[in-house]
């Protein structure tokens, strides 16, 4: 097929860290079958082109990503929501703070920037969004299958299914380890050595590969399809199930730990895909 003739694509960035645009270019395999035409960090225009498919990633942090998303949509067949800021506001959502606004614009030197919006979005509280790729950033497998022209295959349940440790029933830690703390044991469930891991909860599809080499599963694939719209609560209540079930840990010392910045990050923003304003279709559209 002629390189004119190939489906184009563009890479759409609001507010976000790049993380996403780097695993795709490390995805390179898509070169064959798509014509990109608009990334920031590859090849950039005044405006995104009319394409095939847009990629969005990042949120809507200022009136600059709104005017930009609005914009791109409008040129697009397809739109996919890629990684954890376009779907839930990611780590730029941490600005919805009173308290933070008020600090960054209370310096004169700030102001000749975007005007910020009240709160950090995700992309489809404003268009339509075909498909949803969480992650932070989406692993480069996936990417590979999102543009593949195959039928995309039926991803894991949850990452506990991906790792492959295997779990203890005589190995109950009575307190909850430090993320970095304690020497991690080859082959054994980690929540077995008293590590705080929702990868039981969490959406399978990226290969486990923080839990494989000893990294506690902090949720940033989202919740699994078990949990996908259910409230806070529902997760909430499952986690600590399983980690009652497999372990002598005070259930006050897990919920602390659950509700802690360590995990908010990702965790918290399960509850965004149990919007109830916006319906069944999250479940049926996440890759």
């Amino acid at each position: 097929m002629a390189y004119k003739d190939l489906k184009s694509f563009a890479v759409l960035q609001l507010s976000g860290c790049a993380g996403c645009e780097v695993a795709l270019l490390n995805a390179g395999e898509w070169v064959d079958d798509y014509r990109l035409v608009y990334m920031p960090l590859v090849i950039s225009s005044h405006a995104v082109p009319e394409v095939d498919l847009l990629l969005v990633s990042g949120g809507i942090r200022t009136d600059e990503d709104l005017y930009n998303l609005r914009r791109a949509a409008r040129k697009a067949d397809q739109i996919v929501a890629i990684g954890t800021c376009a779907i839930s506001g990611g780590i730029a959502s941490l600005g919805n703070q009173d308290d933070v606004r008020k600090m960054f614009l209370s310096q004169p030197e700030r102001r000749n920037i975007p005007r910020i919006l009240p709160k950090c979005s995700p992309i489809d509280d404003y268009i339509e969004v075909d498909q949803y790729l969480p992650g932070c950033p989406p692993t480069p497998e996936l990417f590979l299958i999102l543009l593949s022209s195959e039928k995309q295959p039926k991803m894991p349940m949850t990452v506990c299914q991906e790792c492959g440790r295997e779990k203890k029933r005589d190995m109950r830690p009575q307190h909850l380890v430090g993320f970095q703390q304690g020497e991690v044991l080859p082959d054994i469930c980690l929540i077995n050595q008293g590590y705080l891991c929702v990868g039981t909860s969490t959406r399978g599809g990226c290969r486990a590969l923080c839990t494989r080499p000893g990294h506690p599963c902090v949720g940033c694939r989202g919740p699994s399809d078990a949990l996908i719209m259910k409230d806070a609560e529902a997760w909430f209540n499952t986690i600590s199930r399983v980690f009652s079930s497999m372990t002598d840990i005070p259930a006050d010392e897990l919920d602390a730990a659950l509700r802690s910045p360590q995990l908010a990050l990702y965790l918290f923003q399960f509850s965004d895909y149990a919007d109830p304003e916006k319906g069944p279709r999250q479940k049926e559209k996440v890759l």
